[in-house]
């Protein structure tokens, strides 16, 4: 593809892109940052794309990426470790943590690991952001198996946490 063709084509994308990037951060400002990221990326990875693929899903893969790594090092500024000698991690401001939201923490995580790691292992990967497909792959199992453990790994920690449900 030529690259006069591949910036038209790109720019081509920019209201398709503007919706999905929309649909992803509900924030109109947040979306027109995404779009700019999003196009920034494939002009500078232009020698990357292939000729003869599908410019229109290689750009919103690319956003869909940056979107979910943004997220993530946003995640990962805004915690912050306490200094006390129990050194829990806090995820949001320190007045909306209480005691008991501590300690529930520390319980479903410990209901978590006691998982038979059949099951923990998609479950942590899937609420690490893994899609099911990324985790079929990882395992080597079919992604119909990865779900039907998910599913069961969320009933088992329903079962045995029923004292926290609210």
């Amino acid at each position: 593809m030529r690259a006069q063709m591949f910036d038209t084509d790109l720019i081509a994308l920019e209201e398709s892109l503007t919706r999905f990037a929309y649909s992803l951060s509900s924030n109109s400002d947040d979306a027109k940052d995404l779009v700019q990221d999003t196009f920034l990326k494939a002009l500078t990875c232009k020698g990357q794309f292939e000729n003869d693929t599908n410019l229109r899903a290689w750009a919103f893969a690319i956003m869909r990426n940056t979107f979910i790594n943004n997220y993530r090092r946003n995640i990962k500024h805004a915690t912050t470790f306490d200094s006390s000698d129990n050194q829990f991690l806090i995820n949001s401001r320190p007045d909306q943590v209480s005691v008991e939201s501590a300690y529930s923490a520390v319980e479903i995580s410990r209901k978590i690991d006691s998982l038979e790691s059949e099951f923990r292992i998609p479950f942590q990967m899937h609420t690490s952001g893994y899609k099911y497909k990324e985790i079929a792959e990882t395992l080597g199992l079919k992604i119909g198996t990865v779900k039907s453990r998910i599913f069961f790994s969320r009933q088992k920690l329903m079962e045995s946490l029923k004292d926290y449900h609210r």
